[in-house]
């Protein structure tokens, strides 16, 4: 586990687990919110909840002293993605998303236009989405290659273009750590527990391995959110990678 990772097991899931708020209106992700209450610090808005609530979702969260991660992937010509990252001024955004096969000049106008706004949020490239084993669209990827030459060649086009770092699955962190030190970031969506049902996930591991391969921030969504019991959820990440970090100590 690297040393990001150590530190007792409930401050590092405060302080890097972002939970997706993956909801149809504000009113229903806010209560969410609010059940889950001071146990999570992040919370990542897609699509989704962006198309149906807009900006108020961002300021929303804002007001409830939580960090937000826009998850819009932006995906367009350069100067398309450029206004349209200029148009999220006065948002509170930490970490905003863009697609990394948008290619190296839209992943360079996507960096300077977030310099441009206040609090200077940091951008994420998605590589590969986490619902996609490699093979699905021939066309667009090599199939000669595997997974993670292919996530790693997207996170070189991010690295050069001057982009934060990369949204990528549990499978490929050890590789991109490897190849990206800190302050590269790798945030990582595709968490699931033994007992978790995947959904569409087709790249998981468990939290725990995924910040012992060099995750900054894993993100889960509806094992939290469609559970009974979200902060039994929280507190069980809690115990895994207490568990986690202290069998490391123990086995060094």
């Amino acid at each position: 586990m690297s040393d990001a990772t150590k530190g007792s097991g409930a401050a590092q899931v405060r302080e890097r687990l972002i939970v997706a708020l993956d909801q149809p209106d504000l009113k229903t992700a806010l209560q969410h919110v609010d059940r889950i209450g001071d146990s999570v610090l992040w919370y990542k808005i897609g699509l989704q909840l962006f198309c149906a609530a807009g900006r108020d979702s961002v300021l929303a969260l804002a007001e409830r002293q939580k960090r937000v991660m826009l998850d819009l992937k932006l995906h367009d010509i350069p100067a398309t993605v450029e206004k349209a990252i200029r148009a999220l001024e006065g948002l509170p955004i930490s970490l905003l998303t863009v697609h990394a096969s948008g290619g190296p000049e839209m992943l360079k106008s996507a960096a300077a236009a977030a310099r441009y706004l206040a609090g200077t949020p940091r951008v994420l490239g998605v590589t590969m989405l986490t619902s996609l084993e490699g093979t699905e669209i021939p066309p667009l990827w090599n199939p000669k290659t595997d997974v993670e030459e292919k996530v790693l060649a997207l996170a070189a086009a991010c690295e050069e273009a001057g982009v934060d770092g990369v949204v990528a699955s549990p499978r490929e962190i050890h590789g991109l750590r490897l190849t990206y030190p800190a302050p590269f970031l790798i945030v990582t969506p595709g968490i699931r527990g033994p007992n978790d049902p995947v959904h569409d996930q087709k790249r998981t591991l468990s939290l725990p391995e995924a910040f012992a391969r060099g995750a900054d921030y894993v993100v889960v969504g509806r094992p939290i959110l469609e559970s009974q019991d979200p902060h039994g959820v929280v507190a069980a990440y809690d115990a895994a990678l207490a568990a986690a970090l202290t069998n490391e100590r123990t086995n060094a």
